[in-house]
Parts: structure tokens; C-alpha cells; sequence
């Protein structure tokens, strides 16, 4: 049975909602906690992103040069993929619960080839490790044997891994192995199979931001804030 205009309509609400509830507050938690001592300080470097940065080395450029890369990348990735399973379990409840299979997170119909798919969902292409590949092989090996003995008509293509972001060229090797035995869908194919809209994907990558306009947060003035503490630090330190 193909995804609904409404159902469509639900995983995008679903997603607003988990960055409104964990992502977002994680995300400014993170931010308020920083203190100059929160990060691990290369002198040589931070003073030439300074300057690469901000065109001089006074505090408030080094400032800037520590907290934007923390604030903006590594902290925010980690915060994601933390939380994803949370988001994965909303996503259950819109396509028609949890299945009750180990090792598969939902079940759906592929709106390109019309077969029930078998999925297994993770965060990016860059999010599982090599102890995975035999973890998610083992559990697809054991469904397709139970196929067999249940007369259930399982191909192999109906097992799938789906990678809720990113572009196949830019899987893991982790990945591609599993993909030698099983597909591993991503990034706007995973959506489209998911929901058979092509365009899918791209509307829920707007939904998440559009969270920051709705509710009013003004994460400029946050980061500000905290760049100007993190350069009253350095100044009662004398430098880096």
C-alpha cells in the first residue's frame, strides 16, 4: 500500500518535531556549556584560523575559530546520530508500526518496484562501524532462511539497509560491503522508495530548518553570546 499525501505530511511533521524536542534543545545545551576549557587547543592553528577566519588574532577572532566549527559540525553530527533511533520509531509509527522482526526497523511498500521491503535504517553514510556488517548480515541471513521455511517469497532485494541522509558515491567501505550482498538505498532513493516522491527528501531537509523560523530561535544572538564569553576567557589569559 503506497504512502499518503497525509502519511507524507506525518513523517514531516514527526521530523519537525524530534529536532524541536531533542536535536534543537541538545543543540543549544551543548552551546551554553562550552567554556575555553572545553576544547583542546592546537596554538600554532587556532591563531592562524583566526586570522584566516577574521583577518587578526584578537580574542574575539579566536573565539570565533573555536566555537563556529564546534557549534556548527562536530557537535551537532554527534547529537544527530545519537538521537536517530528516536526519529527511526516516529517514522514506524507513520508507515504502519514497528516491525516485528529482529534486526528490521520498518517494513513498507517500494513505491518503484511494488515489492515489500525489509529495512534496516541507519543515520548517514559514514554512521556504522566493521562489527555491523556482520551484526546486519547475520539478521538478513536469518530472515531470508526463515522466508524459505515459511514460504514467504523473500529476494534478496526486498532486504534493504536504508540510509536516512547523504549520496551513494559517498558510503562507507562498511556499507559497500554489506551492499555486495544486500542494497544499501540513500539519501533521496531511500525517501522516494519510502514515500514515491522524488522530491521527498529534499522537503524534509527544508522541514527541519523551517523548526528554527517557527519557533522564533534566533541562533545567531546564542552563538554570539558565547563567542564573547569564550573571548573574555582568552583575554583574562592573555592569549592562546
Amino acid at each position: 500500500m503506497e504512502i499518503t499525501e497525509l502519511q507524507k505530511e506525518a513523517i514531516i511533521n514527526s521530523g519537525k518535531e524530534f529536532f524541536r524536542t531533542r536535536i534543537i534543545p541538545n543543540h543549544i545545551r551543548n552551546l551554553q556549556r562550552l567554556k575555553l576549557s572545553s576544547f583542546n587547543i592546537n596554538p600554532f592553528l587556532i591563531n592562524y584560523l583566526a586570522a584566516f577566519l577574521c583577518g587578526d588574532t584578537e580574542p574575539d577572532s579566536l573565539a570565533k575559530a573555536l566555537v563556529y566549527p564546534r557549534i556548527l559540525g562536530t557537535s551537532l553530527n554527534t547529537s544527530f546520530g545519537q538521537n536517530v533511533q528516536i526519529f527511526i520509531s516516529q517514522l514506524q509509527d507513520v508507515v504502519g508500526g514497528a516491525s516485528g522482526i529482529d534486526g528490521i526497523d520498518i517494513e513498507f511498500v517500494d513505491a518503484i518496484d511494488g515489492r515489500r521491503k525489509y529495512c534496516q535504517c541507519k543515520a548517514g553514510p559514514q554512521t556504522i562501524n566493521k562489527d555491523d556488517i556482520a551484526t546486519v548480515l547475520g539478521h538478513f541471513k536469518y530472515l531470508m532462511n526463515k522466508s524459505r521455511l515459511d514460504r514467504m517469497g523473500l529476494q534478496f532485494d526486498d532486504l534493504v539497509v536504508g540510509v536516512l541522509y547523504g549520496e551513494k558515491e559517498n558510503l562507507s567501505p562498511f556499507y559497500k560491503a554489506i551492499d555486495a550482498h544486500y542494497p544499501v538505498i540513500c539519501g533521496s532513493e531511500f525517501w522516494e522508495r519510502l514515500t514515491g516522491d522524488k522530491d521527498f527528501y529534499y522537503r524534509l531537509a527544508k522541514a527541519f530548518g523551517e523548526v528554527v523560523e517557527d519557533d522564533g530561535i534566533d541562533g545567531s544572538k546564542l552563538i554570539l553570546e558565547k563567542v564573547n564569553e569564550i573571548a573574555d576567557e582568552i583575554r583574562s589569559k592573555g592569549g592562546l
